[in-house]
């Protein structure tokens, strides 16, 4: 099997990240690092007051965050959660509060906490002390940036969009060699914010071979596009008896690689599926007879595939 090699395409990198108004289920997940936070069902309104949450008078946290240095406050979309400084008897840190929205008020009573701003799958955590006598701000720098994930086929062929998505990892393979999943079946077009830093991509064009790995480096402020150029087409296999034949029920089909190994197993009389360009043979069995054909993929060239009973190769009676 011939197959041309895939391309991951880095296609415009670095653009000005702006928040997203209206996040996406996908998004709004947070991330949360090496923090263990308690799981949370409700979340307050944006401004929200804790009350007296250690002993002596309330005083105002006001708390806004930013992706980088030099970007803009986040106006919406951030969940800020607020933990004690020491962990309780399970050995984990307590959870005191929580708010959603952009900058928000918490008042606490002087004491140490740990606040963390989630925004998507991006996240920071910071230590801070409240005294007992002025209002503390604390302005976060989360060091995060967005990932725009698209996808093409060779000469600008459309994508079938409904058919491609793609998996995030920490570039970092683990002691087995494995990598830790992110954020899974992202679909195209849509922006994921993520801390800066590499990430291990992977895109799937439907759900057999058709797969493409890159490493892509997200900067904190911006947002990077990455543009993934499938070499792949989706193909109909039919079983029919003669030319202008129906496509014969309960058929069983097989699609082999060059070494005999099996890439992909369907029945029906209609089966549809992507597969990356190269030469494979298909074997259909119907009843007690089994055929075979050999056929070629090209990129983007979607075919339908007709085994004829009375032409195909047939290797049992």
């Amino acid at each position: 099997m011939n197959f041309s090699t895939p391309v991951f395409r880095i296609l415009a990198a670095c653009t000005i990240f702006a928040p997203i108004t209206h996040a996406r289920a996908q998004d709004e997940a947070p991330f949360i690092g090496d923090l263990q936070i308690p799981g949370i069902v409700n979340y307050a309104p944006a401004n929200v007051s804790a009350g007296a949450l250690a002993e002596g008078p309330a005083v105002d946290l006001f708390l806004d965050a930013r992706l980088a240095d030099e970007s803009d406050l986040i106006v919406r979309g951030l969940i800020w959660r607020v933990f004690g400084s020491e962990p309780d008897h399970d050995g984990k840190l307590p959870l005191l509060a929580t708010a959603e929205g952009g900058s928000t008020r918490l008042q606490l009573s002087p004491g140490s906490y740990l606040v963390h701003a989630a925004f998507g799958r991006a996240g920071a955590t910071t230590r801070i002390t409240i005294g007992r006598d002025e209002p503390r701000h604390e302005t976060m720098v989360l060091n995060a940036g967005g990932l725009r994930l698209e996808g093409v086929l060779p000469d600008n062929i459309p994508m079938r969009a409904d058919k491609l998505s793609f998996d995030i990892y920490d570039a970092r393979e683990k002691e087995n060699g494995e990598r830790q999943l992110i954020l899974p079946n992202v679909r195209p077009g849509r922006t994921v914010r993520l801390n800066a830093g590499t990430y291990h991509v992977v895109s799937n064009y439907g759900e057999v071979n058709a797969t493409i790995r890159a490493d892509i480096r997200v900067e904190a402020g911006k947002t990077t596009t990455a543009k993934v150029e499938h070499r792949a087409a989706q193909v109909t296999l039919n079983l029919v008896r003669g030319k202008g034949g129906y496509p014969l029920a309960d058929t069983a089909w097989s699609v082999l690689g060059p070494s005999g190994e099996i890439i992909a197993e369907n029945v029906g009389a209609f089966p549809t599926m992507i597969l990356a360009s190269g030469d494979y043979t298909v074997i259909a069995k119907n009843k007690n007879r089994i055929f075979q054909r050999d056929i070629t993929i090209r990129p983007g060239r979607d075919i339908v595939v007709k085994v004829d009973t009375e032409t195909a190769e047939q290797i049992t009676q």
